[in-house]
C-alpha cells in the first residue's frame, strides 16, 4: 500500500486529496496497458485518459491558470502505476502549454480536443545541435506574404509521428540568440512536415526526428508575438518542470513499495531479508530520498499556484533532486531484488529503464545545477 500521508501536508486542498484517491482507483482498474506496440499504447492511453476526464487539467480555460499541484499529483499517481501513462498525460499538457498560457481564442479551440483525448499534442523545441541550448535554435521561419515559411529540423520530439499537432519553435530573427525566436501552432497534416526517423530508446516512447521543407504557416499560427518564443518556452517549462519531478517521485514510490514487499517475503538464513540492518539502511535511505523529493516538488507546485510569476529556482531544485533521488531509489530496488531485479519484465527492471530519461529531458540535471547556482550567486 503506497504512502499517502503526504496528502495531509498543507500544500494541498481537499479537492487535491479527492482527486488523488479517485485517480488511484481508476489506475488500479485500468493500468498498466499493453506496451508491445508503443504507438498504439499511447493512442489508447490518451483516448482512455481523455474519456475518463483525467486530461482536463492539461489545459486551462481562458483567464484561468494551470493548477500545478493537480498536474503533479496526476503525474505522480500515473507514473506509480504505469510510466507510459504518465508520458501520455504529460505530453498533452506540455504540448499545449504554450496555447494554454499564450494562445488566441481560435488556437485555444484545440484544447477541447486535446483535453478530451481526441487529438495528440507534441512540443517541438529540441534540434540536433541545440538541446538545452534553446537560444541555439536553427530552424527558421521567414516572413512571407500571408504568413511564414519554415525550414529546419527537430529531433527527440515526444509523440513525433503520432501527434495531431505540434507547438514548434523557430527563428524569426527579430534579434540575435534567444530574442529572435517565435512559437507556432503546427497541425501535423501541414504540407512540408515529414517524419524522417523514428527514434528507439531504452524505455520505448514515440519519438521522432522531424523535417520542415518550405512549410507554410498562416499568420494566425503564430503563438504570442514575434520574438516571444524563448519567453513562451521558458514559461511553459517553468510550469511543467516540477511535474517531471513528480513523475520521478511516482516511480520511486513504486520501487520502494516493491522493495518493502520483497524484503518482507524473502528469507535469508531462516529470517526475513528485512531483518538485516544493511537492508534496513537501504530502505531508510530510499524513504528519506522520497520524502525530500516530495517536499521539493510540492513546494514548487504550491509556490506557482499561489501566484508566483516564475518559479525557475524552485522548479529546478524539484526536478534535479527528484529525478536524481528516484534513480538512486530504483537502483537500490534492483539491488535488493538480486537476480530478479535485472530480469526482463520485472517491475524494478522496467523502472530502471524508465527513470533514466527524466534526468535529461526538459533540462538535464547539470543544466538545473547551473540554474540553481546562478540564482544563489545573484
Amino acid at each position: 500500500m503506497p504512502d499517502r500521508t503526504f496528502l495531509s501536508w498543507p500544500f494541498f486542498e481537499p479537492r487535491h486529496r479527492e482527486l488523488a484517491g479517485a485517480l488511484d482507483q481508476w489506475c488500479a482498474a485500468h493500468l498498466p496497458v499493453d506496451h508491445h506496440d508503443t504507438d498504439a499504447a499511447c493512442r489508447t492511453l490518451v483516448r482512455d485518459l481523455g474519456a475518463a476526464g483525467w486530461l482536463q487539467p492539461t489545459g486551462a480555460a481562458e483567464g484561468e491558470t494551470l493548477d500545478v499541484r493537480t498536474l503533479c499529483l496526476i503525474r505522480e499517481t500515473l507514473a506509480r502505476h504505469d510510466p507510459l501513462a504518465d508520458f501520455a498525460f504529460a505530453m498533452q499538457g506540455l504540448g499545449m502549454g504554450a496555447v494554454s498560457l499564450f494562445g488566441t481564442p481560435a488556437q485555444r479551440g484545440w484544447l477541447a480536443k486535446t483535453r478530451a483525448g481526441e487529438a495528440i499534442a507534441a512540443f517541438a523545441l529540441t534540434e540536433p545541435a541545440s538541446g538545452s541550448d534553446v537560444a541555439g535554435t536553427a530552424t527558421t521561419a521567414r516572413r512571407v506574404r500571408g504568413g511564414y515559411l519554415l525550414n529546419g529540423e527537430k529531433t527527440w520530439i515526444s509523440n513525433g509521428g503520432i501527434a495531431d499537432l505540434y507547438v514548434l519553435f523557430a527563428r524569426t530573427g527579430e534579434a540575435p540568440g534567444a530574442k529572435g525566436l517565435s512559437a507556432f501552432l503546427l497541425p501535423a497534416s501541414t504540407p512540408g512536415l515529414s517524419v524522417v526517423e523514428r527514434l528507439e530508446t531504452i524505455a520505448p516512447h514515440p519519438l521522432a526526428r522531424l523535417r520542415l521543407d518550405d512549410l507554410h504557416l498562416p499568420d494566425d499560427a503564430l503563438i504570442g508575438a514575434p520574438g516571444e518564443g524563448f519567453r513562451i518556452a521558458m514559461s511553459v517549462l517553468d510550469v511543467f518542470r516540477s511535474t517531471v519531478g513528480a513523475a520521478a517521485l511516482g516511480m520511486a514510490r513504486c520501487a520502494l513499495d516493491e522493495s518493502v514487499a520483497r524484503v518482507k517475503a524473502r528469507t535469508i538464513q531462516g529470517a526475513p531479508l528485512g531483518d538485516l540492518q544493511m537492508v534496513q539502511g537501504h530502505i531508510a535511505d530510499m524513504a528519506l530520498d522520497i520524502d525530500a523529493a516530495a517536499l521539493l516538488v510540492y513546494r514548487a507546485a504550491w509556490t506557482k499556484d499561489m501566484g508566483a510569476p516564475r518559479v525557475t529556482r524552485e522548479a529546478a531544485m524539484a526536478k534535479l533532486h527528484a529525478t536524481e533521488a528516484a534513480s538512486r531509489v530504483i537502483d537500490a530496488a534492483v539491488q535488493l531484488h538480486g537476480g530478479d531485479g535485472v530480469r526482463r519484465g520485472s517491475v524494478v527492471e522496467a523502472l530502471y529503464r524508465d527513470i533514466r530519461a527524466l534526468r535529461i529531458y526538459e533540462g538535464a540535471s547539470d543544466v538545473q545545477r547551473v540554474v540553481i547556482a546562478r540564482g544563489a550567486l545573484q
